[in-house]
């Protein structure tokens, strides 16, 4: 099988001191340092892709699949239907919650609503909100990528993560490496770049993501595993890495009215996802074109699916409220559950202008109509849910898992 030929790593040679702490013993002190190497990141900018044509063939089909998926999304729902924003929205929800799973952090979709009324206990729920923002920014400044916008992006991710305020937004200060140690780099799997290098490769990058003359989902993939070598933040590298993408997507047109499930689709085999950056790495890119390629088909079948369950469930939602006049406010509603399928009446006054008495009346007509469950049992900072919506959204998070 033909390889994708991409600038390969170079390494370069320093030497790790471990300070005292009181908390490392001598030994341990001693065994970590010493010699260790730091990628040496080459520049893209001008690199041009001499692409086997099997894989161009494949990269090709799957970026197709991604524009037939927008398509569908809008068919479906209807250019002007007031559905469309909020599915767009649950689609973008969706692919963080995907995003933030590859890092390791799982949450179901009942605490992902609740952390969006402020009401969630869960620490992960509102990270996840976080990377909602970083992906909401991305897209937002699709049409003017550059390294501010990238440093937009990361900025959201971090402001909920506690203790890192200080790197939100800015390149980072600090060695980064993965692997097992937080004291030394020394035995790492990888060595990022050092530090003051990373400026000059982040200018590269981002000349490399403004071209024109790449088919876009080998742009997408090669971006974004130059972006995981370059590991140009403390952390939110990943995810961050991966909101990249879609702006990308977005800027080319490919994906213009929703955002596609990619992650979703990495996360399906994310010990392959690992492997092909750390063979792009080596100067092989085809493996994660290839990865790309897998997960943009997934994301437009399985994105596709997703949207028929939740219009499924508007649809019954309607079919309950049949019986109401045409003027209720309940009707405004039931498009937003899908964004949000746990609501309280001050999201209402602010998603959709109304005064606290006519949300409240929208949530009774919802809840007499067994739309909505009421799940508190109190008389203040009531909450409702869509058990429909919920349980689509976990059924989807569910099979990625179980994958």
């Amino acid at each position: 099988m033909d390889t994708l030929p991409v600038p390969a790593l170079h390494h370069e040679d320093h030497i790790w001191v471990v300070e005292r702490d009181g908390l490392a013993s001598r030994a341990r002190i001693a065994a970590a340092s010493g010699p260790y190497r730091s990628a040496v990141v080459p520049a893209i900018a001008e690199y041009v892709p001499t692409l086997p044509a099997d894989l161009a063939a494949d990269a090709e089909e799957a970026t197709a699949a991604l524009s037939r998926f927008d398509s569908y999304a809008r068919s479906v729902l209807g250019a002007d239907s007031p559905t469309l924003g909020p599915m767009s929205s649950i689609l973008l929800r969706t692919e963080s919650t995907s995003s933030s799973q590859i890092e390791n952090l799982t949450v179901g979709a009942r605490q992902l609503a609740l952390a969006e009324v402020d009401q969630s206990t869960s620490g992960n729920a509102q990270l996840v909100v976080a990377n909602v923002r970083a992906m909401e920014a991305a897209l937002r400044l699709a049409d003017q990528l550059d390294e501010r916008a990238v440093l937009t992006m990361q900025a959201e991710l971090m402001r909920a993560q506690p203790g890192w305020a200080e790197h939100a937004g800015r390149y980072r200060d600090r060695l980064v490496w993965v692997g097992t140690s937080t004291l030394t780099p020394r035995g790492a799997s990888y060595v990022a770049p050092q530090p003051e290098q990373v400026p000059a490769a982040m200018a590269d990058l981002m000349r490399f993501v403004r071209r024109d003359d790449l088919p876009v989902l080998v742009q997408a993939a090669i971006s974004h595993a130059q972006f995981e070598t370059i590991h140009p933040f403390a952390d939110g590298n990943g995810r961050t890495g991966r909101a990249l993408v879609h702006a990308l997507l977005r800027a080319k047109g490919v994906m213009r009215w929703t955002t596609a499930p990619v992650s979703a689709g990495l996360l399906k085999n994310t010990g392959g996802y690992f492997d092909a950056l750390t063979t792009y790495r080596a100067g092989n890119g085809r493996p994660i074109v290839e990865q790309f390629s897998d997960a943009s088909r997934f994301a437009a079948s399985s994105g596709a699916e997703l949207i028929d369950d939740l219009a499924a469930q508007l649809s019954d939602a309607r079919r309950r409220l049949a019986g109401l006049r045409p003027q209720a406010v309940a009707w405004r509603v039931v498009p937003h559950l899908v964004a949000h399928p746990v609501v309280n009446a001050n999201l209402l006054t602010t998603t959709l202008g109304l005064n606290q008495m006519a949300a409240q009346r929208a949530l009774a007509q919802l809840t007499d109509a067994g739309v909505l469950e009421e799940r508190t049992g109190k008389q203040r900072n009531r909450i409702w849910q869509h058990p429909g919506i919920i349980e689509v959204l976990d059924v989807y998070g569910q099979r990625l898992r179980r994958t």
